[in-house]
């Protein structure tokens, strides 16, 4: 006994002086030799690992032409305001989190970082304080990438670039000319939404549900002006089936909220010439039976429609008409001074305003009077006294629904499905401070598009003079050196488009310009679309992530990818969306006014006013300054420390949720870092006790025995959960208990067990290697105090890379043999759980999985002969797996049910394992 003890010692203290050696060799952190055993963490000592580490953490991007699996995790990219906000620090603390997993798990990961640079803010700006729009932005830039950087986000700063350089929008407008090519970009007047205080046209999806603009809140008001549409519908029908494709659990409100814009496809739309004195434009006219269109005898259209505003110079006539029922009924008619040309026969029809009487389809302003076909329309002609003639189709062969779709297609002026609901997409902006819209008008040629080897038309000086801010004119209309040009058809006069595009269209393909940021040829390379494309994980507020650009990207992708530029249709496969981050907001009751936080007396769950004694109402609002409730990201980086705010984030709320951001909930945080400080301590000192011969152990003793198996146990079920959260719930408040848990056991044990059981060292390994993607810089130097404990004992293991510093650890992996839980369900009712092994359950597919429930005893009695109408298997294989059968003629009494994924009914598996091992 003695000798083994003192072979022991020997083997500990030989490993002991090497692995000093090596530590100094890979960390390079000048004078950190040894561990100061502290008797708590400071934010002082916090401070100090940040700064040490700080070079080491950071230092990551993608390697090019590694045989490693890509990974691409991207966060929505900031628009540069000049400083970071709270929501800012939640998201991309999130993306650095799982960019750091991913690349611990072996991946090749791309996760980069530009600015969405072009919009109101920079011109406003401009305006206010006579600072040019280019020097404000970039000024702002260099504030925020200082701040993300401090942030200890590991982006790929290689890739970075704003949409506002014209090597950027040089590519928005190849993409513009591209969709003009296509018919896809057309230009018409419309009746737009307009905003009186940012001076600009904004998209029916930018007004709210009260009519007033997204961004200024003012009333948007109705304009007529001619306008550049992007023909957004001919994409409907294949942007709704791909719906049906998302993970319910990542997409749920996304693919809600665009069903209900997209409407349903349940027709098409036909585009009809209007003409009326000196001027012609096209009509996207809807209609839910095509082969209607032949038979056409009038158009009507709503008042206060486009038409409607365009000729609003007669008073309507009331009608009076009866109804099937006998009933009287009234509506309002006017005919207008302009007819529609059937884009099939090429015949006129009138155009009536009509208020009343017509079915016109859900959200369309426009609609199709066939009187020979329907009822309605014919009591209409009839009452109005319009005279019908029989339509003229000789010039089309096939009538039916789908060769006159067919036709419309192949001739340019509609056919495709969709729905009443959806409109165009608007991009015209009456702004500087965007993408030049690249086409140049000429009298004798028309609207000709600017040749591809003179892109980027880039942006003139800011011009000096405010007053056309102040009507509905872009300001570039006053450079007038940049508007007159030649026309690159004929040669002669003419004049660019001064109109400049939506920043949407910027942020609708930004995710493929990472792939290929310095390519100046194309776009992006296709084998670097096939390389990462689509998205694995995209990530952003739950305000942005629901909305608009989540649309226009998928549009934008789903043309590239037809044209051959992107190797996929849809951008992105998981979508993590984050809810806002919310200030402790104080409002004195009796008047109302909002206080500080510095000005408000705690009695108990109470709150008072200090200067006046008054009550005080507390609640979560979004962070505003006109609420004293917003919190500056430098600030709580000034009080906690970078590492400890990242953990903040995380904790105490799923990402989807919104996050109560409350000094006095810091607590559980501070406690767990302080811990886990605490925790590598003692074991370097418990290692250090057994290396200087101050305490022996018996492998074979029960207690011993007892213990390794406990932190076997303790390590994988951490490293179960851990994983989960990270890779497919991204539930890291999860993960983050889990990691608060496992370090107070593992405190909890003998000196013998940390001192000799390697399973002790594997699961202390582990939990550092897994805090290392939230907390890098602490983790690191948890790690390095890891490897200055002596006595190694896993040291042929290939779980820990005893040369690496934490950050180039693989992730950690589930042991081959511990059993995961394996359940079955009949009917949407829990009625099996058994276990299995790891090494088993990772090598088996779903039909393999149902086979295996159908082998059990007690899912054999149940369903009996009966036949199975449906099945599937969720197969999370860290975590476990569930088979859910669907079974016609079977019905599962209570008694046959049980917990499976439960607390419960984990719970209650481990207590039944636990009788079985006794008694056996």
């Amino acid at each position: 006994m003695l000798g083994s003890i003192f072979v022991s010692q020997l083997s500990i203290r030989c490993h002991s002086r090497f692995r000093l050696s090596f530590s100094r060799l890979y960390c390079h952190v000048p004078n950190l030799s040894g561990w100061d055993k502290k008797q708590s963490l400071s934010l002082e000592m916090k401070v100090e690992y940040e700064r040490l580490w700080k070079q080491h953490v950071d230092n990551f991007s993608y390697k090019e032409n590694e045989s490693r699996p890509n990974t691409y995790i991207l966060s929505m990219f900031p628009y540069p305001s000049g400083n970071l906000h709270m929501g800012h620090v939640r998201v991309y603390t999130i993306s650095d989190t799982l960019a750091r997993f991913y690349r611990m798990k072996g991946h090749n990961v791309l996760h980069p970082m530009g600015w969405d640079a072009f919009g109101l803010p920079a011109e406003n700006a401009a305006l206010q304080n006579g600072e040019d729009p280019v020097a404000w932005t970039e000024k702002n830039i260099s504030i925020m990438r200082s701040q993300l950087k401090q942030l200890g986000c590991s982006f790929d700063w290689d890739r970075e670039f704003a949409t506002c350089d014209p090597n950027y929008y040089k590519w928005t407008q190849f993409i513009f000319i591209e969709m003009y090519k296509a018919g896809l970009v057309y230009r018409k007047p419309a009746l737009v939404n307009w905003d009186p205080i940012d001076k600009t046209v904004l998209a029916d999806e930018q007004i709210d549900e009260n009519g007033n603009s997204w961004r200024s809140g003012a009333k948007a008001e109705k304009k007529l002006l001619t306008q550049w549409f992007v023909r957004s519908t001919k994409f409907s029908s294949t942007l709704l089936k791909e719906l049906k494709n998302f993970s319910k659990d990542d997409w749920a409100d996304v693919v809600n909220l665009q069903r209900s814009w997209i409407g349903e496809v349940d027709g098409t739309v036909f585009d009809w010439i209007i003409e009326g004195g000196a001027f012609t434009i096209p009509l996207p006219i809807y209609t839910a039976n095509p082969e209607h269109v032949l038979k056409v005898g009038f158009i009507a259209v709503k008042p206060e429609s486009m038409l409607d505003v365009m000729q609003d110079k007669n008073n309507s006539i009331t009608y009076e008409y009866k109804t099937k029922d006998g009933d009287l009924a009234s509506f309002q008619a006017r005919k207008l001074d302009l007819v529609a040309k059937n884009p099939f026969t090429q015949e006129n029809v009138p155009i009536y305003v009509v208020d009343g009487i017509l079915p016109f389809p859900e959200k369309s302003d426009t609609y199709m009077g066939v009187p020979s076909v329907v009822d309605i329309d014919s009591i209409f002609t009839n009452t109005v006294g319009l005279k019908m003639e029989n339509p003229s189709n000789n010039n089309v062969q096939n009538t039916s629904s789908e060769a006159l779709c067919s036709k419309a297609q192949e001739m340019g002026f509609g056919g495709h499905p969709t729905s009443s609901a959806l409109k165009d997409w608007l991009i015209s902006r009456q702004r500087y401070w965007g993408t030049p819209i690249p086409i140049i008008h000429c009298i004798a040629c028309g609207s000709v598009p600017v040749p591809e080897d003179q892109l980027p038309v880039t942006l003139p000086p800011y011009p000096s003079k405010k007053a056309s801010t102040d009507a509905i004119a872009s300001p570039l209309a006053q450079a007038e050196e940049w508007v007159n040009t030649t026309c690159p058809k004929c040669g002669g006069s003419a004049t660019r488009e001064t109109d400049t595009m939506d920043t949407f269209v910027d942020s609708s393909w930004y995710y493929l310009r990472f792939l290929d940021p310095s390519n100046d040829q194309a776009l992006v390379g296709f084998e670097k679309t096939k390389q990462f494309m689509p998205v694995d994980v995209y990530i952003g507020g739950k305000e942005h992530g629901n909305k608009l650009n989540l649309y226009y990207a998928r549009i934008v992708s789903h043309f590239l990818h037809q044209i051959g530029i992107s190797s996929s249709p849809e951008p992105f496969q998981r979508l993590l969306v984050q809810g806002m981050v919310m200030g402790q907001t104080f409002i004195e009751e009796e008047t109302g006014r909002y206080l500080k936080r510095a000005e408000v007396e705690f009695r108990g769950k109470d709150a008072f006013s200090k200067e006046t004694g008054k009550s005080v109402i507390m609640k979560w609002d979004k962070m505003s300054k006109s609420k004293h409730n917003g919190v500056d990201p430098a600030d709580a980086i000034g009080s906690f420390g970078v590492d400890t705010t990242r953990l903040l984030m995380l904790a105490d709320a799923a990402p989807f949720s919104q996050r109560n951001w409350d000094p006095e909930g810091s607590k559980g945080v501070l406690s767990w870092q302080n811990n886990l400080y605490m925790l590598t301590s003692h074991f370097i000192s418990i290692r250090e006790a057994a290396n200087n011969g101050e305490l022996t152990h018996d492998k074979s003793s029960p207690v011993y025995l007892k213990g390794e198996e406990e932190v076997y146990d303790l390590r994988n079920k951490m490293l179960s959960v851990i994983t989960q959260s990270y890779k497919h719930t991204h539930q890291f408040m999860v993960a983050i208990k889990s990691m608060q848990s496992s370090t107070k056991k593992l405190k909890q044990f003998p000196p013998e067990i940390v001192a000799f059981g390697p399973q002790f060292e594997l699961a202390l390994a582990t939990l550092i290697v897994s805090v290392a993607p939230m907390a890098p810089h602490f983790a690191s130097e948890l790690w390095r105090g890891f490897l200055l404990a002596p006595g190694r004992l896993n040291t042929k293991s290939t779980e820990i890379k005893w040369d690496k510093p934490v950050l180039k650890q693989s992730w950690p992996r589930l042991d081959d043999e511990f059993q995961l839980p394996f359940s079955v369900s009949i009917n949407g009712r829990d009625v099996l759980t058994t276990t299995m092994s790891y090494s088993k359950l990772k090598k088996l597919n779903e039909d393999e999985l149902l086979q295996i429930a159908l082998q059990q005893d007690k899912i054999k009695k149940l369903l009996g002969n009966k036949t199975i109408k449906s099945h599937t298997s969720s197969v999370r294989y860290e975590r476990g797996a569930l088979v859910r059968i669907s079974v016609d003629g079977v019905k599962v009494n209570k008694e046959d049910t049980i917990d499976t994924f439960s607390k419960k009914g984990r719970q209650a598996l481990a207590k039944k394992k636990k009788k079985e091992e006794v008694s056996a």
